[in-house]
């Protein structure tokens, strides 16, 4: 009997969610914070130095910091901008559409300590003796630029210049600092300079009893204004120094959302077209399901505030592709219930029954990853866990429970009941349910290949492929980028095609000189200059604004302190170190230990093959590829996991193991009944990134790359590492026991009648 009316339902859901999701779209997108990397803007990290002799960087200090340069931010009329305290004496700040970028740094970390001193450099008063807000950009009787400050004390000042006309002739004069160092300046060195480092030095004739004062200089009406901004915001309770910094072009931004949003539509249109043609009916609700998914992840990010940044929309676009995992295990699963002779709703409902472990586990260790790569991630790489963490939670969901509910109404509508060729199963492949057919029995495109007979020969391939990556990796080593080498890389945008030879003849005009240029872009039009040093604040000023009016577009500009750079380094060891222990102890608890260090051992396999890949290719190793890696780690044990969880499941139906022909059999049915899931998977993954690599931004190549050779290996190790390493276990396990119980034997009380 047909049931019309679960069609009904599934139509009316397709239009209604259509409806909200046509109506609330657009509004969602244009809500969703962007990081500066998409939007140009900067990002500085400050480590916090005591101002005096004998201050203390305490929890309070950083806090009285953020305040203050959370003022002087609004100052910059940026949105949302974002500033954390990072350990005991760091602070990391991003501003995110910041239009002025050189005006931004030097608002933030010019300490603006403004002092009136004596010729002999007494102080007289200091920043405190300021009214809130006091100061103003203003004009003098000649329509110059000048600052007005307003006093607290008109009684101070009064005192104070009647101290200065006492003094007579030539020393009656009020010196106005900003930022005066102690044992370093003095009025009488700067008086004779051209360009002297205070700020003004009116000579004082006469007592003035009043509150406002004037700091004429030679200001433009823009610097004007900037000094009174930053006196307002009132100085910084400690001295910054900037350890780490990166700041983006607007161009470059927009360039790089356009490339990757591109990309993106590319690897999901090619992934919903892969589910419909081969998985049919259960592949069609997985386009809808995942489009749900698409909406709903934006629809969080908009609800959390969370800064999508270029790496997070890679993390975005790959989770269509980890997404699209659970539907095709779901139906991979239903597709064996149906050869075994069970009716479509039977299949249905063992297939989901069946599957539901396999993706859990496979969901919980990626998003262990994604954790670990939060945590101990830099900056944008934080950015990439966080989409990782909600992707994988909301591709769980939607591609679980929404995913079968909708495929249930289908299913139980029972217009498909005698119709298996919408599962893509044919009917010549299906048993009578009366021979009582296992799935153990069934037959795979892959039983002619023998996964275990050959183990030692793949054992000797890996081996020899380790040592060569070793050598190799020795004699050429890494292109280390600057994050973990320190220094400043400079990116040039450029509407034209570029050359060395012009890239360093521009930056010889201003006094810069580096052979480390390198010319990449589809149409040569970036350059990247690489230097050995961390450039000022004054040197990035005038090299943005040099390549700004040269080609029209902001370079971008990163600089990292050695310090900063071991950090990151050490960072990556440590969060490798952490998963691989991690899921050691998740995989013990969810299945055996010899499946945990088998399954770890071969995903650092896959993980160490890509170092040696990019020294041979010389491709730059930079934060995205330790993002890969990590990631690489999650997809490779999510592979094995999907494996060792069939072999599992064949392990209890057989309930005891008696010989080594019994751990062969079980090795080799299980990867022929995953590896097809396994390729899929793999594939649809793949897609995406190798959409990613094509047609994305320049900036994600690394990542794209990585990962790419990451996936393609990560399925070797699982097939050719980590299960012939459990058979060798298992084989060693057996000869010492005997017998291997494969299910737990319940317990008979003794103190119960016997039968």
């Amino acid at each position: 009997m047909i049931k019309r009316s679960r069609i009904v339902a599934f139509l009316i859901f397709i239009v209604v969610m259509g409806g909200v999701m046509g109506a609330t779209t657009k509004d969602i997108v244009s809500n969703i914070k962007l990081g500066l990397d998409l939007q140009g803007g900067f990002e500085v990290l400050y480590e916090v130095n005591p101002a005096k002799e004998g201050q203390k960087i305490d929890q309070k200090a950083l806090t009285s910091t953020v305040e203050a340069l959370d003022r002087r931010v609004n100052v910059l009329g940026v949105s949302e901008p974002n500033i954390q305290i990072e350990g005991d004496n760091r602070i990391r700040v991003q501003l995110a559409g910041v239009e002025d970028q050189n005006q931004a740094r030097e608002i933030l970390s010019t300490e603006a300590n403004l002092t009136f001193r004596d010729a002999n450099d007494r102080v007289l008063m200091d920043g405190t003796d300021l009214a809130e807000g006091g100061a103003q950009q203003t004009f003098d009787e000649n329509g110059q630029p000048i600052v007005s400050l307003k006093l607290k004390s008109a009684e101070k000042f009064k005192n104070v210049t009647q101290e200065i006309v006492n003094m007579g002739p030539p020393n009656n004069v009020l010196a106005i600092w900003l930022d005066f160092e102690e044992g370093v300046d003095s009025y009488q060195a700067e008086i004779v300079k051209p360009d002297p480092k205070f700020v003004s030095a009116p000579r004082v004739s006469e007592v003035f009893n009043r509150d406002t004062v004037s700091i004429v200089g030679s200001f433009t009406i823009e610097e004007a204004k900037s000094l009174a901004d930053i006196l307002n915001a009132g100085a910084l309770p400690v001295k910054l120094d900037e350890i780490y910094s990166t700041s983006v072009g607007a161009q470059f931004g927009e360039k790089a959302m356009e490339e990757t949003v591109f990309a993106g539509l590319i690897g999901v249109a090619a992934v919903f077209l892969f589910m419909i043609f081969y998985y049919r009916l259960p592949g069609f609700v997985a386009t809808i399901t995942l489009t749900v998914y698409l909406f709903l992840t934006l629809l969080i990010f908009d609800w959390m505030n969370v800064v999508l940044t270029l790496p997070g929309i890679a993390a975005f676009i790959l989770g269509v592709g980890t997404a699209v995992d659970a539907n095709i295990i779901t139906a991979e699963r239903i597709k064996e219930e149906i050869r075994v002779g069970r009716s479509i709703k039977s299949a249905y409902k063992a297939g989901n029954t069946n599957s539901l472990s396999t993706v859990t586990d496979a969901n919980l260790t990626l998003l262990l990853a994604a954790v670990v790569l939060f945590f101990y991630g830099e900056s944008s790489v934080k950015g990439f866990a966080t989409s990782l963490i909600i992707g994988t939670l909301g591709s769980f969901l939607t591609n679980v429970y929404l995913s079968r509910w909708l495929l249930g109404l289908f299913v139980n509508s029972g217009y498909f009941e005698n119709k298996p060729g919408w599962f893509g199963v044919k009917k010549s492949a299906i048993h009578d349910i009366r021979d009582n057919v296992d799935t153990l029995d069934l037959t795979t495109k892959f039983d002619r290949f023998d996964f275990v007979k050959p183990r030692k020969k793949f054992f000797s391939f890996s081996a020899a492929l380790l040592v060569i990556g070793i050598i190799l990796l020795a004699v050429l080593k890494l292109n280390l980028s600057i994050d973990f080498t320190s220094g400043t890389r400079v990116e040039i945008l450029a509407k034209e095609a570029l050359t060395t030879e012009t890239v360093a003849s521009e930056l010889e005009k201003i006094n810069m000189k580096t052979d480390d240029i390198v010319i990449s872009g589809d149409d040569n039009n970036i350059g990247v200059a690489r230097f050995k040093g961390v450039l000022s604040k004054t040197e990035i000023a005038e090299l943005k604004e040099h390549f700004n009016e040269k080609f029209g577009a902001e370079p971008n500009v990163s600089s990292v302190t050695p310090t900063v750079g071991k950090e990151i380094a050490k960072n990556a060891f440590i969060g490798l170190l952490i998963t691989s222990l991690g899921l050691i102890i998740f995989v013990s608890f969810r299945f055996e230990l010899p499946m945990a260090v088998s399954a770890v051992i071969a995903l650092l396999f896959a993980a160490f093959f890509i170092i040696p890949f990019f020294s041979v290719t010389r491709l730059e190793v930079n934060l995205t590829f330790i993002a890969a890696l990590l990631t690489v780690v999650g997809y490779a044990i999510n592979d094995t996991i999907v494996t060792f969880d069939r072999m599992r499941e064949n392990m209890q139906k057989r309930r005891k193991i008696k010989t080594f022909e019994d751990i062969v059999e079980i090795a080799n049915t299980s990867v022929r009944q995953t590896l097809g899931r396994s390729v899929n998977t793999v594939l649809m993954v793949v897609l995406t990134v190798v959409a990613l690599m094509i047609f994305g931004s320049e900036s994600i190549l690394s990542f794209s790359v990585a990962l790419t050779v990451g996936l393609l290996v990560g399925t070797y190790s699982s097939i050719f590492i980590a299960v012939p390493l459990w058979v060798e276990w298992k084989k060693k396990e057996l000869k010492k026991k005997g017998v291997i119980i494969t299910y737990k034997e319940k317990r008979v009380r003794t103190d119960e009648p016997q039968v």
